[in-house]
Order: structure tokens, then sequence, then C-alpha cells
């Protein structure tokens, strides 16, 4: 084995060894919710990082909550207004964020279509929402 090759091996070594420990360990990010449009464009989704579920909306952070009933109501909204501007729109979204939104309600004795409901008179009066970021 020559010199050289032994020196090249060594530095390989090191650099896998420099590269791992730069690797920053963030927090893992699990898609729960896509509002895409009929050519599959992405409008609208909903994420869960670090216990809490992010919206995005136009390829921004349109707020984060703890509350899953309240991003869920609200990307279902943005939905309906798609729908009605002529738009038609497509909304999957996991069980575990409905079943997560479908529990949370059902604490406050209410069913989701209610809460969605009381939750669209609130924005519309322009009151604040609690648990929106």
């Amino acid at each position: 084995m020559s010199i050289n090759s032994k020196v090249r091996r060594q530095a390989g070594k090191r650099k896998i060894r420099k590269a791992d420990a730069t690797v920053s360990v963030e927090p893992p990010i699990e898609p729960h919710a896509e509002l895409r449009d009929q050519q599959g464009a992405l409008l609208a989704g909903i994420v869960r990082r670090d216990g809490e579920w992010v919206l995005g909306m136009g390829g921004r952070i349109a707020g984060h909550s703890t509350s899953a009933a309240h991003v869920l109501a609200l990307i279902q909204q943005a939905g309906k207004v798609h729908e009605q501007t002529g738009n038609p729109a497509r909304l999957l979204y996991s069980d575990a964020l409905r079943d997560a939104a479908q529990l949370e309600v059902a604490g406050l004795g209410l069913s989701f279509e209610q809460f969605s409901e009381a939750l669209l008179r609130k924005l519309q009066a322009g009151e604040a929402v609690e648990g929106t970021g």
C-alpha cells in the first residue's frame, strides 16, 4: 500500500466524521393535510412539528396552533373559498389530524361542524381566535 492511498483513505474517513458531527438534528415534520387545485398545485397544507400544528398557505406559514380543530377548520374554509370562486380544490387529511380535531371538540361538547361554524363566525366578526399564532 502506498503512502498516498493511506493518506487519501484517512482523509475520507475524517471527512465523513466531520460531516456526521455537523449534521443538525431538526425535529421531524409530519405532513397531515394538503389542499390542491385541479392541476395538482399545492394551495395549502398542515404539518405537525414539535407538537404543534402548522398551517401553510401560498408557500408561507399562515399560522400555528396546538389546536388540531382550528387548523383543520381553517384549511377546510380555504377549500370552500376556492370552490366558491370557481376553482375546485381537493382536500386530503390524515386520520390522525381528523381524530385529534374530533377529540378536541368533543371535549368542548360540540361536533366538529358546530366548532367550525363558530370559528368562522368569530373570524368574520374580526374577533381574536385563541390557539392560533
